[in-house]
Parts: C-alpha cells; structure tokens; sequence
C-alpha cells in the first residue's frame, strides 16, 4: 500500500470485526485494535493482529472506526485518551514531511458531526474520511461491502486499495460528509422497502395466502430487490431476527439521521416518518435489540414461518 505502512482499527461490533479481519488478511500490513469487548479483540489477535489498552494506542497511519453512531465516535476521537490526540503528537514527532495519517470512519454518522470531526482531525494535521458501509453482515464477512466515501479525493484515493479490502464496490461522493448523505438515503430507501414488504407478508398471512409463495412471485416481478431476497426471505419469512444483527435500535438511529438531513433540506420526508413511527413501535413492544426486520412483527400476528 502506498505510503501506508500501518493500520490502527476500533470498534470490533457486528460489522467491524469481519471488516477488520479482511483488512489483516489481505492488505499485507500490521494491524493494531481496540474494542471494550475483550473476545472481541481476542480473537482478532489470534489472527495475528496486536491488542491496544486504549483508543489511542491504535495510532497508526490509516486508522478505521467502525461504531454505533456519532457519541461513541467523538468519545473515542476526541476524549483525553483519543485518537486524533495520539495522531497528532505522532504528527508532531516526525523528523520529515511525509503524508498526513488519516482517519477514516466506516459508520454510519450524523453529517454535521462527520464536518465538526473532519475539521478538528484537519486543525490537527490529520486527514479524514467518512466511508460508510453498506450490505449485510455476511457481506462484511465476504469482503463485498459497498463504501460511499466522503473527504478529499487525494486521501480518498489514498485509502481506496484499503477500503477494497472489505468491499467490491467503492464510490466517490464528493467532500467530507457526503459519504454519510448518500449512506442515510441507502438506509431510509431500504428501511421503506422492508416496511412495504412487511405489510405485504401481513397482509397476505392474514388473507391466508402463504408468505412463501408471495415472496417467490415477487422476486419474479416488479417488486423484486435486495431487501425482499435478504430481509423478506431469509427473516419475516422464516420469523427470525437475531440479536447479533443490524438492529430495531440501530435502525431508529439511522432514520433519524435522514430525517434530520431532509428537514436541513426543506423536505417533509413522509416515507421515513411514517419508518419512524413503525420502528419505535417496534422498540416499545419490546424489540429493540432484534434484527430490524422484526418490525414485522409490530404490524400484525405472525403465525406462520416457513421451516
């Protein structure tokens, strides 16, 4: 890698574990991590990465923050022992000019946070990205991620051979914050199909069609897509949402987020207030640490699954 000689990488969750696994697999680079969750961190040391006792020990040339969301992003960039203080005193020690580190967030995060951090990570001498990730589990598992990435195009061409580590699919969005645009819109889209796909399946259980056959004949017309192959058929078909998964909770957090973003753009976002309401009714019956999907369930009864 390019003027890369080393990668520092916190947030080990759902995503973030799979993710950095494929970086220490195939980049060729030392990896140093940092999470809480010490099994977690156990067992990407036995694959050969080096364990940190704090965020600032991952210091290193890129470092990648995969998190649930801006609070637990800013505590870990800029508390007393956070990473843009660590990069900057590395900044600071070097005897000759060389490329600025650089810091890449790979969650999804309120834009006018991602801007406030990208300008402190710059007062700094620190580059900075948000790369947010989109696809399933299993995909941050395979490495076939998509990345919207936001920040200058220099640094983001900097970081791309890294970034294909974990993804086939790398798209240039324009400066800093508008990674995390296009990523909220992924999500509110993907959030008001599930929600259709949900009602459909309710509707037609309680009609007393059987869900499978509706989802095969969907899958087959017009109304075929991603979230009816991954969400509808392999979740509300079957009634199973896990707990390790993209959750009720997780989902709210990005709703939010996009709705935050189309009133700053004078837009009634209909659609994803009406996500909104559906998601916290999920949560309020006691759902909020299922797989999103479960939202399903918050429409109607379900009584039927398919083995």
């Amino acid at each position: 890698m390019s003027n890369i000689e080393s990668i520092g990488f916190v947030g080990l969750g759902v995503m973030g574990e799979a993710i950095c696994r494929n970086l220490l697999r195939k980049s060729g680079l030392p990896v140093t991590v940092y999470d809480i969750v010490e099994s977690a961190v156990a067992r990407l040391s036995a694959d050969g990465a080096s364990a940190a006792s704090s965020p600032a020990r991952v210091a290193a040339d890129v470092v990648f923050c995969s998190l649930p969301g801006h609070a637990q992003l800013e505590e870990v960039l800029t508390g007393e022992r956070g990473v843009i203080a660590a990069l900057s005193d590395l900044v600071g020690q070097r005897a000759r000019p060389g490329p600025r580190p650089a810091i890449v967030d790979l969650g999804t995060t309120s834009v006018a946070s991602t801007r406030r951090l990208a300008s402190l990570a710059g007062r700094n001498g620190i580059d900075y990205c948000d790369a947010p990730v989109a696809r399933t589990r299993q995909a941050a598992i395979d490495g076939t991620l998509a990345v919207m990435v936001g920040g200058d195009r220099d640094v983001a061409e900097r970081v791309r051979p890294l970034l294909l580590c974990m993804a086939t699919d790398v798209t240039y969005c324009g400066p800093v914050g508008t990674g995390q645009i296009v990523k909220q819109l992924n999500n509110m889209v993907l959030f008001e199909n599930v929600l259709a796909i949900a009602e459909a399946h309710a509707i037609a259980t309680q009609a007393g069609l059987d869900g499978a056959l509706l989802f095969d004949a969907l899958s087959k017309g017009s109304a075929d897509s991603f979230a009816l192959r991954n969400h509808g058929m392999k979740a509300i078909l079957h009634d199973e949402y896990p707990l390790d998964a993209f959750s009720t909770a997780y989902a709210l957090k990005d709703i939010a987020y996009a709705l935050e973003l189309a009133s700053a753009s004078g837009v009634e976002a209909r659609g994803a207030e009406l996500v909104r309401r559906v998601l916290e009714a999920t949560r309020d019956g006691g759902w909020g640490r299922e797989y999103f999907p479960v939202l399903r369930r918050a429409i109607a009864p379900t009584s039927e699954a398919v083995d």
